[in-house]
């Protein structure tokens, strides 16, 4: 039973991404932005990151598909980041993303490159405040950090 859900939620993890492509043009992280689907956007050191929060019901309903029974995690975290200069999106990295709950309990969680973003499931069943932490190493070497506040309604 366990093999089946760890496959249903890695299967999911990798077909999330796949059904915002195709929904967003390649999921275009400023179209997302301007249509209200960025959770948080800031420039650090020369890059854009911008992040989006996705219940996992609604990415399942976007690709017309019910949610499996098992699976724990209830949101879907993605990070895009964009060279400002450039305006080239920056998909090779390492991505680790801290998400403390309301009720204090944290997850850690490396991001995996999803088609031009990194992306990770998270458990944030209980109502209140989150806080997403997140520490990425570009290509360029550097580490860069953002920080900021997620509300499960």
């Amino acid at each position: 039973m366990k093999k089946l859900v760890l496959t249903v939620v890695a299967t999911l993890a990798l077909a999330v991404p796949v059904a915002f492509a195709a929904d967003h043009g390649g999921h275009d992280m400023g179209r997302d932005a301007k249509i209200g689907g960025a959770a948080h956007e800031e420039v650090i050191d020369g890059v854009k990151a911008a992040f989006t929060v996705k219940t996992m019901k609604e990415a399942m309903k976007a690709m017309g598909m019910e949610m499996p029974k098992g699976v724990k995690e209830t949101h879907h975290i993605s990070l895009a980041i964009k060279d400002v200069k450039t305006g080239r999106e920056l998909t090779q990295g390492e991505v680790k993303v801290k998400v403390q709950g309301p009720d204090k309990v944290e997850q850690t969680k490396d991001m995996m490159e999803m088609h031009g973003h990194f992306g990770a499931d998270f458990v944030m069943a209980v109502k209140g405040k989150y806080g997403v932490m997140c520490k990425f190493r570009t290509p360029d070497g550097k580490v860069r950090q953002a920080r900021f506040w997620y509300t499960v309604k």
